[in-house]
Parts: C-alpha cells; sequence; structure tokens
C-alpha cells in the first residue's frame, strides 16, 4: 500500500521536460497513470510513449499495430535483425530488446539533439543491443549491409510529416537491398480524406513487394478521419490471419487488407518516383486537440 502511494506521488510530482531539438520544441510529459512512463511531443503532436519500467508496454495505437508485426516477424522470442528508420523515443526498439532479448538493431534519427534528449532523460537499457545513428534515414539506411535485416520499420516524420525522399519506389529499392530473402518491412503512414497518399504508398509498395497487408482504423480506410495506417511488405506470404486476430482485438480495433481488396482500395494510383515525390499531407489541427 505504501509503495503504492509512493508511486502516486512520484507521478503526481513529476514536472514536464521541455527542450528545444533540431525539429522543434520537444516536451516530455509525464504519464499520471503509469510510475515510470513519458509521451514525447514535438511542437504539439505525440510522437512516442514509453514506459521504462514495461518497454513492452505500446500505448499508441499504430505502435501496437507495428508491436504486431514485430511480433509475427519470426518465432516468439527469436533475436532479429531490426532497422528503425525514425527514432522518437525509441519506444518500438525497446519493444524488440524486451520481446526478443539478443536482438541487433540499428536507428536511425536525423534529429541529434532529440537524441540526446531521449538518451539522458529516458535512457536505454545498457545491455540492449540497439545502435543509434543521427543521419536522414536515407542516408543511415545506404550504410546498412546488403541482406542484414529481419525487418525494416519506417516510423519517419518531420513537422508531423512524412519526408517525400522517404515516399519512392527508389526508397524501397534500398530498402530491399537490406532486407535478407523473405524479411518483412514496415511503415507508419498518417493520410486523410481522400485518401490520395495512402493510396499511392500502397501501389509503390505493390511494385517492389509479391505480398502487401494494410492495418489501420475502419474510419481512416473509409476516409472519414485523418489518422495511422501500418503497411506490412514481404516477398513471402504474411500472417493476415494472426494480423487480423490481434488488430480486431486492440483496444480500438484495426481492419487489416490484403490481396484483391487491397489492390482496389488504391483505385489504379501510380507507384510514386523520386521525381514525382511529395511529402505525405500534414493532419489538421484537430487532430491532436
Amino acid at each position: 500500500m505504501g509503495r503504492s502511494r509512493n508511486a502516486r506521488r512520484e507521478r503526481e510530482a513529476a514536472k514536464d521536460v521541455v527542450e528545444q531539438v533540431d525539429g522543434g520544441l520537444a516536451q516530455l510529459v509525464p504519464d499520471r497513470e503509469r510510475a515510470r512512463a513519458w509521451t514525447l511531443l514535438i511542437d504539439g503532436a505525440p510522437q512516442s510513449h514509453v514506459d521504462l519500467d514495461d518497454p513492452a508496454h505500446l500505448s499508441f495505437e499504430y505502435q501496437r499495430r507495428l508491436g504486431h508485426v514485430i511480433d509475427l516477424a519470426a518465432p516468439p522470442g527469436k533475436p532479429v535483425h531490426v532497422v528503425h528508420l525514425g527514432g522518437g523515443a525509441f519506444t518500438l526498439a525497446r519493444y524488440v530488446a524486451a520481446t526478443r532479448p539478443r536482438s541487433t538493431q540499428q536507428v536511425v534519427e536525423r534529429d541529434a539533439a532529440l537524441v540526446r534528449l531521449v538518451r539522458r532523460e529516458l535512457p536505454l537499457d545498457a545491455n540492449a543491443r540497439i545502435r543509434v545513428r543521427s543521419a536522414d534515414a536515407r542516408e543511415g539506411l545506404a550504410k546498412v549491409p546488403d541482406g542484414w535485416a529481419d525487418l525494416v520499420v519506417a516510423d519517419v516524420f518531420s513537422g508531423a510529416r512524412t519526408p517525400a525522399h522517404l515516399t519512392s519506389a527508389e526508397f524501397l529499392d534500398e530498402v530491399r537491398r537490406t532486407l535478407k530473402a523473405g524479411a518483412v518491412f514496415a511503415a507508419n503512414l498518417a493520410d486523410g480524406p481522400p485518401l490520395a497518399h495512402l493510396r499511392g504508398q500502397i501501389a509503390t509498395a505493390a511494385a517492389r513487394f509479391a505480398e502487401l497487408a494494410l492495418v489501420a482504423d475502419p474510419a481512416v480506410l473509409r476516409g472519414k478521419r485523418f489518422g495511422n495506417a501500418v503497411l506490412v511488405a514481404s516477398d513471402l506470404p504474411l500472417p493476415v490471419a494472426e494480423l487480423t486476430r490481434r488488430a480486431a482485438s486492440d483496444p480500438h480495433p484495426g481492419r487489416v487488407e490484403h490481396g484483391r481488396a487491397l489492390t482496389d482500395f488504391t483505385g489504379g494510383a501510380a507507384p510514386v518516383t523520386d521525381a514525382a515525390a511529395v511529402a505525405s499531407p500534414a493532419p489538421p489541427p484537430s487532430v491532436f486537440r
């Protein structure tokens, strides 16, 4: 009882950490429900949630769906090689380290000041095999050896938008170069009506990978609101049935599209090239209220 009361007092006493980083104003906001958990915001946009006592806890909806992909990318507990494009507070790297001990991970995060802030305030487990490189995501990916990764996760946002050079077929060519045969690529995408960006990203991935699946809130897929969608791609069949079951059982149930339904969803969108690429659309101000 006393320990619970002390933990509550610690939560109530914790203060926001506010610091200017390369990408804007960073805030680490304490979670009043979890003793050593924090939410990272950049210019008011939520980026990551980390529970230092329970790194396997994924609070954000899209991160939970990426967690499902991580869980299904290899047999339970098996160590994997993972490249994370976009670091934030290293939530997913911590998740891999907690659920797949002895995994080897590379995190590429352009914002060096943010990396320093997170390392100082939310330190990584010293025993986790996580290397963090401060570089542009595509430049950092170019340094990953051929066929090294079991999984590449792209979760890169600058000013709440995915940079244009990370949306093209040429970018996916570089992703494919780093993947082992039959390995998995997963991307966090954000879009709203009329979903032109999302349709284009699916078409682009379909031009480079044999198998695709998309996980999202049904309202996002219907073009009713702005939100996140997780795109999963591989050259081998994906565990669609289990991914569907897990997404449906989330606190905010998601829907999985694949096969012909996903092809139809693109509406004939063309693959994106470097020459034509644009950043993902900015979310409406109401999203973060």
